[in-house]
């Protein structure tokens, strides 16, 4: 059973930091791309920040582009984003999904984790 599960979330005042993990189990880490989506209240779901896991590249959303890094660590088949900066319109439902590539379409991914809650004061 292919499962994805989150967890770092949690209520930030602006300007601070949090880090997600998601950490996967059930498929072979190295074969896909994990991505960081996001939704807000009223809003449709965005892709923030992708990983290739066979070659590593990276990819950020305009919005989080230079405040959002995401890493992985292979050994433990865990993807991070790391949120610095955060501005209030980051406040979201995160979730991380697994698929053969990264896109922003959601469409394409076959696998999902159930979502953690960022929230961030102004």
């Amino acid at each position: 059973e292919v499962q994805l599960v989150e967890s770092g979330g949690g209520l930030v005042q602006a300007g601070g930091s949090l880090r997600l993990s998601c950490r996967v189990s059930g498929l072979t880490f190295d074969d896909y791309a994990i991505t960081w989506f996001r939704q807000a209240p009223g809003k449709e779901r965005e892709g923030v920040s992708c990983i290739s896991e066979s070659d590593g590249k990276t990819h950020y959303q305009y919005t989080v582009k230079g405040r959002f890094t995401i890493s992985a660590d292979n050994a433990k088949n865990t993807v991070y984003l790391q949120m610095d900066s955060l501005k209030p319109e980051d406040t979201a439902v995160y979730r991380c999904a697994a698929a053969s590539f990264c896109t922003w379409y959601h469409g394409h991914y076959n696998y999902w984790g159930q979502g953690i809650q960022v929230t961030v004061s102004s």
